[in-house]
């Protein structure tokens, strides 16, 4: 059951993670390592073509501040395309309040978690500003532009959520004293194919272009979910040990207490395989009881977790996933049953090996000598 649920647990959170990444980030992004992309537009025609591409788009990534109502923050600005970028990011999707494609020059788009903070709302006027502006006798003066919040996202990712804000391409680039986006964004049908995806658009580029897919993009973070389940699997796995131990302990205690009835039993033209084959019969019941007790709890506490977060948090006053600490606010589930099945093969046959002990033991029992000493 432990297994199961903690396993379940670490799937559902990589899966939630990558769902939500992967709405707000791209599959692929291209760019060039001079930092602009020309003739994007062309570019962009080129990529479309390839029948593993869903959509693509162009972009402009930089620092800044916001300025709101309530405060001063600091903030990702990203410039995009309302026309296409919906076809590459979950844009329609991850609005709650307000509308996504109308950004025009002066729009912009806020995480719910930055309004909540700084005190915005839709229809507000706030400024935006970047430290690229211009060079007087004073030194630099940082850019400054004011825009209207025209709509409020919510990815479930306290940090986009808290960080991040939308303009239209052409703000982000007078923002930005760029004439060239940054880069494109890139979706593929299959996500797992993105690798060689990219390898095969580079090919058809000019030199010069590099190009980074959502692995590259978040390896250090999938590389700990994959390394953190390994070692639970491992840790847990000695639970299931320790319960073949109590197989082995009890099935022990079990032969000593039952030594005559072995006894009489082999008197009576029991054979030793017979004794052996009682006490492993014994044991194994044993171990597949625990076994499908755990796998049925395991399933259930898996698809039911949710309502017993909610009645610790109320019970304890506690809030067992907090959205500042941790990237995703509740705590997701999801049952593999190829590790289900894994799990349930480990437990069956360390119940199986922790029988033959206690069950030779059982066997090389001498009859007579019993009844000399006991009878």
């Amino acid at each position: 059951m432990a297994l199961i649920v903690v396993l379940s647990v670490m799937n559902g959170f990589e899966e939630d993670i990558k769902t939500k990444i992967l709405g707000t980030q791209s599959h692929i992004v291209i760019s060039t390592y001079d930092g602009g992309i020309r003739d994007h537009t062309s570019i962009i025609e080129g990529i479309m073509k390839d029948p593993d591409v869903l959509g693509a788009t162009p972009f402009i990534l930089t620092q800044g501040l916001v300025s709101a109502p309530a405060g001063i923050s600091g903030v990702v600005i990203r410039g995009i395309d309302p026309r296409t970028a919906s076809q590459v990011i979950r844009l329609k999707e991850i609005i709650v309040e307000g509308t996504c494609c109308d950004l025009g020059e002066s729009g912009v788009l806020v995480g719910s978690e930055l309004a909540l903070h700084t005190g915005m709302h839709i229809g507000d006027v706030i400024s935006l500003i970047t430290p690229t502006g211009t060079m007087t006798p004073l030194g630099m003066i940082p850019k400054s532009m004011s825009f209207r919040v025209t709509g409020i996202f919510n990815t479930g990712m306290y940090e986009f959520d808290s960080n991040m804000v939308y303009i239209s391409l052409e703000s982000a680039k007078r923002m930005s004293m760029k004439d060239l986006p940054s880069g494109i964004e890139i979706k593929v049908k299959n996500i797992y194919d993105a690798d060689s995806i990219a390898g095969r658009l580079l090919a058809s580029l000019d030199p010069g272009f590099w190009a980074k897919t959502w692995k590259d993009m978040n390896r250090s973070l999938f590389s700990a979910l994959k390394l953190e389940k390994t070692v639970m699997f491992i840790i847990l796995l000695f639970i299931i040990l320790v319960a073949a131990f109590s197989i082995i302990s009890t099935l022990i205690m079990l032969v000593t207490e039952k030594r005559k009835d072995i006894a009489i039993l082999k008197s009576m033209g029991t054979t030793t395989n017979q004794v052996l084959g009682i006490f492993m019969t014994l044991g194994m019941v044993i171990g597949v009881t625990g076994t499908l007790a755990g796998l049925g709890l395991g399933l259930l506490l898996s698809y039911n977790l949710d309502p017993v977060v909610r009645t610790v948090e109320f019970l304890f006053g506690i809030e067992v996933m907090p959205k500042d600490v941790y990237y995703i606010t509740g705590l997701p589930t999801k049952v593999n049953f190829f590790e289900v099945a894994l799990i349930t093969v480990a437990s069956l046959i360390l119940s199986f090996f922790a029988t033959i002990y206690p069950a030779r033991q059982a066997a090389k029992q001498d009859p007579v000598e019993i009844m000399r000493y006991e009878g």
